[in-house]
């Protein structure tokens, strides 16, 4: 079996791995997201956290890995009386993006049902997480349904199984880290809180770090056990120092001083909830014990602010990155001890205390840890082996933006609640039931045939006994807009305007959890300025940046959006397209725009008609009729005229 490849030999990620070994020492902190662009070793240093992670005691042959000193009294392999104990490393789970819901929760023991024919409950990734880390790569992408299966169970510390006749609840305590890529789309915000840190990270600009990074990991591909054997020395003090500083977890003292600080920070920062300020004072009573201090100092407090509070405060969806943590360091300065309260030099970093920490691989160039943010405005790592911080460029603000409902995408499925996409039966999301094939089988339903075959008396399963598994999902929509950004938008002052209309679609495209894409005319052709995406920051970010200026290329403009959503329609299917049109539907290059309506038929459309002044041509209007779009004059914009995908 190939090692691991070790957690010391990680160049950089200061925030990552302090974060890490922080849930690691205080599994109640709550768990860590890493946020980060591709390439930027997330995966590799969490996988490697589970060679640090002290053993536990588990009662031999229990599948949910009961505490043979205090077992849960409604353990499905239970009742433990007087349990034999075994020692054991604690697991690292892996819950893939594409999972099934009886995969997570556990579902019918299908080969004791065929083979003994009794009921029985097979377990699932929440069972085998229990008293370890349940690791989800991608979290963002993960489907809704899954995502509210990890809510239930992280909040109560239960998985409870209702489903194909089961019924059983077991203990799903674990330590949650999640790894996404911002521009894959963010996370629901549900989910997120639900982690107690957050760290961002982005591949280093220094030269030196960059070879240093590669020259590890290839020496690793080269001889993975010897250069996992080269770094155990460091791998087995840092699992030590986590089991000092767990040991010494119950003895640190939080200061009153330090508790009513925390208070002020989270009251000044304009958190959600209690959870904010539970997790600071759980994070910084954690990193005392991991300094080896027997009391909670100011460092603590502001340090554990930086990683467990940018995520948690009320905010627009659509800010401009890094507003958090511009906020946070106000807060933090304002709420700055005395000089006299500071912890001694060489008492506040990561990297300090027995061992050398974490951080022991720094150079002398290397800068604080506190120096700069991600574009998210959490802490950044100075840099890392794959990470490093960044300065971020703030975008020109846009405008208030509308409140609009949705615009309604005709197609499948009924209409949903109120904010909610519409039901679409497909092949894909929760199993809801089961029913006769109609003719070709898509997915078998495997516990509904099982029962087919029990009806008839038998414990052979025969084609006729075969059910269909019937999924249920949400719609899938992809909001394209093509924006006219000629030199008579500017000219005339409504680009400002414009870009406010499109911001309150993109944010309605947020809050439906929509893919957005991004299609710009001016001068002498069309340019896909956002390729179709769910990060709708990006999109923020891009219409701050927009361009103006030159002639109307329009016809340019809709040929590209013809391109991409067949682009699009070929990578998926399934996906429902909406086209926003924003122009006044002047054309003063290329060809006639209404020769390419045909190529758009069948398309739901709306074109939003910035034409403006007195003389009116209605240009935008015969535009929105040959698409047969929805037509909506922009000075008109408004919650009462704004509908969109239901």
């Amino acid at each position: 079996m190939i090692p691991p490849y070790p957690f010391a030999a990680v160049v950089g990620l200061a925030d990552l791995r302090l974060a890490l070994l922080l849930t690691a020492v205080s599994p109640a902190v709550g768990g860590v997201l890493v946020r980060g662009e591709k390439g930027t070793a997330k995966s590799t240093i969490v996988r490697a956290l589970a060679s640090l992670l002290p053993e536990v005691d588990v009662v031999d042959g229990c599948r949910f890995a009961c505490d043979p000193a205090t077992p849960d009294a409604s353990c499905p392999d239970g009742p433990h009386l007087d349990p034999a104990g075994i020692r054991r490393r604690s697991r690292l789970v892996e819950l893939p993006v594409g999972a099934t819901e009886d995969r997570v929760v556990g579902a019918l023991d299908l080969q004791r049902a065929l083979g003994d024919g009794v009921k029985a409950y097979e377990p699932g990734l929440l069972a085998a997480a229990h008293r370890g880390v349940l690791y989800v790569d991608e979290v963002n992408l993960l489907p809704d349904h899954l995502v509210d299966l990890l809510l239930d169970a992280a909040a109560m510390g239960r998985a409870h199984v209702e489903r194909d006749g089961v019924s059983v609840q077991h203990a799903a305590r674990f330590l949650l880290v999640g790894t996404m890529n911002p521009e894959e789309g963010e996370p629901r915000p549900q989910l997120v809180d639900r982690f107690g840190l957050v760290v961002s990270v982005a591949a280093p600009d220094d030269p030196g770090m960059r070879a240093e990074v590669v020259r590890r990991r290839l020496a690793y591909e080269a001889d993975p056990a010897g250069f996992a054997a080269r770094w155990a020395g460091e791998d087995a003090a840092l699992a030590a120092r986590i089991v000092a500083a767990r040991d010494r977890l119950p003895k640190v003292r939080l200061p009153d001083a330090e508790l009513d600080r925390i208070a002020r920070i989270c009251l000044a920062y304009g958190v959600d909830g209690l959870r904010a300020d539970i997790v600071v004072a759980r994070a910084a009573t954690a990193l005392a014990a991991w300094h080896g201090r027997d009391e909670v100092t100011p460092a603590d407090v502001a340090d554990a602010a930086r990683l467990a509070l940018p995520h948690r405060r009320r905010r627009d969806p659509l800010d401009p990155p890094g507003t958090d943590e511009q906020r946070l360091e106000e807060v933090l300065a304002d709420n700055r001890p005395d000089p006299d309260d500071d912890p001694p030099p060489g008492d506040g970093g990561p990297g300090d205390g027995p061992d050398g920490g974490p951080d022991s691989d720094r150079g002398p160039d290397d800068r604080s840890d506190r120096d700069e943010a991600g574009p998210d405005g959490h802490a950044d790592a100075d840099a890392d082996g794959s990470g490093s911080s960044r300065p971020t460029r703030q975008p020109a603000p846009v405008g208030a933006a509308y409140r609009p409902q949705a615009l309604r995408v005709p197609g499948r499925g009924a209409a949903g609640p109120t904010g909610r996409r519409s039901a679409a039966y497909a092949r894909t999301g929760r199993v809801v039931g089961s029913r006769l094939p109609a003719g070709r089988l898509a997915s078998v339903h495997l516990p509904a045939s099982v029962r087919a075959a029990a009806a008839r008396g038998s414990r052979r399963v025969q084609a006729t006994d075969l059910r269909e598994a019937v999924h249920v999902g949400r719609e899938a929509n992809l909001v394209l807009f093509v924006v006219d950004a000629s030199g008579s938008m500017a000219a005339r002052a409504r680009m400002r305007t414009v870009k406010t209309a499109v911001l309150s679609l993109l944010r309605d495209a947020y809050q439906r959890r929509d893919k957005i894409g991004m299609i710009t005319f001016r001068g002498a052709g069309a340019q896909a300025v956002l390729e179709p995406t769910t990060s709708h920051e990006v999109g923020v970010a891009k219409l701050a940046d927009l361009r103006t200026g030159g002639r109307t290329p329009l016809a340019e403009g809709l040929r590209a959006a013809v391109r991409t959503l067949a682009a699009e329609r070929r990578r998926d299917p399934h996906r429902r397209p909406l086209l926003v049109v924003v122009t006044d539907g002047r054309a003063t290059a290329g060809a006639d725009p209404l020769t390419v309506a045909p190529a758009l038929a069948g398309t739901a459309a709306v074109v939003v008609d910035c034409e403006s002044g007195p003389v009116r041509l209605g240009l935008a209007k015969r535009l929105a009729s040959a698409l047969d779009a929805g037509h909506i004059p922009l000075d008109a914009l408004d919650a009462t005229t704004i509908r969109r995908a239901a």
